[in-house]
């Protein structure tokens, strides 16, 4: 990436409020258009949301899009939208047992209204505070539930492939367990044995820096700084750790950019949820200098390594070892391709990692560390701007999608590849787009200085 040090985050307040203005349209697009009796939408194919894939982990995502979209512009059909939608859908996401996205669905809608209302956006209701705080709360101990042992006495939150299976994309939907732990919940078991989910959200956090994410350290012949491994195999008998693999990336041993992604922003927003935990806590889990210096460290490698294997303009294409990305040559000297012949752009995980880089540019500066800090503030801002403007920007008024150019499941052949292209190009994702508002929202309320937007507002007023 060229990181383009003369960017502010005000000089990009037209792009976003254009964002915002071309998202009110594909929300209404959607809703008028999409038949949710097929289930959540997922992907785009011809510019139309369909739905596809293993689990029902999107639709949080289509109904916190609503929350957000109120959140920056105040329309209250939109509010009114995700209020109603909330109710009727979500109740089967906050119980559901099988699936790791909980922080996806739940934290993106019952979170987001009650931040909202902690804020004062949304008038103090007392019926409606309780409904959303026990949601969450019930949430945050369903996630945890979904628990294997690791040798080293801690553990982690399997995915839905099994108890053997660790995601990398978990690390940023276990912010649904440090809600639940703020709002004075924890995981009760057998003989009434209680678990913190703070130490189950911890434990599985380092779990993710410890075996997900490779810093150079000689781990396999592939380890390079900041590597991320979309899978992490255990042995469920022992917990003996056994090899990375990969369910949407390449394989086990090359970086699924997607996954990159989610460790970015995860690790980031982990570091910034740390203030809300006491030393007393924390010390029961290996104490705070030693969970903020494992946090760092994962944030800072992830976010090196999409800097340097992302093309000029702050998009990745969808996976760093892509068989044929070698035909492109030095892909990271020239501005991002949708349209080439060869591999497919992600612009989901550019929607994702940018609030990684940003979170993290920030972190670093609060912190006086300014020089490392504004490399990442910028490389997050130089991504913006990019997709935040066409041909990534879905300017199209039949084109229910808000960001092209993203994928699903390349090895699959899930996503549509349009009359006269060979690779997928010209679609959107429900992710890809929930995260660009997201991080539209995150740059909207530092430019009008707005309470700084966090998961944790969930918890506490901004």
């Amino acid at each position: 990436m060229e990181i383009r040090n003369e960017l502010s985050a005000d000089s990009l307040q037209p792009k976003i409020d254009r964002l915002w203005q071309l998202s009110a349209e594909k929300i209404n697009l959607i809703s008028k258009e999409y038949d949710t009796s097929k289930g959540s939408p997922v992907f785009t194919v011809n510019g139309k949301y369909t739905t596809r894939g293993w689990t029902e982990w999107t639709q949080g995502f289509q109904y916190g899009a609503e929350v957000l979209q109120f959140d920056v512009t105040g329309d209250e059909s939109f509010l009114a939208k995700a209020r109603k939608n909330t109710v009727d859908h979500m109740a089967s996401h906050v119980s559901h047992f099988g699936v790791h996205d909980h922080g996806f669905n739940n934290v993106s809608t019952y979170g987001n209204l009650l931040r909202l209302m902690n804020e004062g956006r949304i008038e103090e209701n007392k019926w409606e505070r309780d409904f959303y705080e026990l949601a969450l709360k019930i949430s945050g101990s369903v996630q945890a539930k979904r628990w294997t042992n690791t040798k080293d006495g801690q553990g982690y939150i399997h995915s839905f492939n099994g108890p053997h299976s660790l995601f990398v994309d978990t690390i940023r939907s276990v912010r649904a367990l440090m809600v639940s732990h703020l709002l004075g919940h924890s995981l009760m078991g057998e003989n009434d044995v209680k678990t913190s989910l703070l130490e189950r959200g911890t434990f599985h956090s380092l779990a993710t820096a410890k075996y997900s994410v490779y810093y150079g350290e000689g781990r396999d012949s592939y380890d390079l700084w900041g590597r991320t491994a979309h899978e992490s195999v255990f042995n469920t008998n022992d917990g003996n750790f056994r090899c990375p693999n990969s369910q949407q990336g390449f394989s086990g041993f090359t970086t699924w950019t997607r996954g990159l992604a989610w460790a970015m922003t995860g690790f980031a927003e982990q570091l910034e949820s740390l203030s809300s935990f006491s030393d007393e806590e924390l010390k029961q889990i290996g104490g705070r200098e030693n969970i903020e210096n494992i946090y760092l460290k994962a944030a800072k490698a992830t976010c090196d390594f999409y800097i340097k294997h992302t093309a000029s303009d702050g998009i990745p294409y969808w996976d760093t070892g892509a068989p044929l990305l070698y035909k492109l040559g030095d892909y990271t000297s020239r501005k991002s391709d949708p349209y080439n012949d060869f591999e497919p752009i992600d612009s989901s995980a550019a929607a994702i990692g940018a609030q990684g880089l940003l979170r993290l540019g920030k972190y670093l500066n609060d912190k006086n560390q300014s020089e490392e800090g504004n490399k990442y503030w910028q490389a997050g801002l130089t991504t913006i701007n990019t997709l935040f403007d066409e041909p990534y920007l879905s300017t199209d008024p039949t084109h229910q999608g808000l960001i092209l150019h993203s994928v699903y499941h390349r090895p699959n052949g899930w996503d549509n590849i349009p009359d006269g292209q060979k690779v997928p190009n010209g679609e959107s994702s429900m992710w890809g787009d929930y995260h660009a508002r997201e991080v539209a929202l995150y740059l909207h309320r530092i430019n009008k200085g707005l309470p700084y937007y966090s998961y944790l507002g969930a918890v506490r007023n901004g």
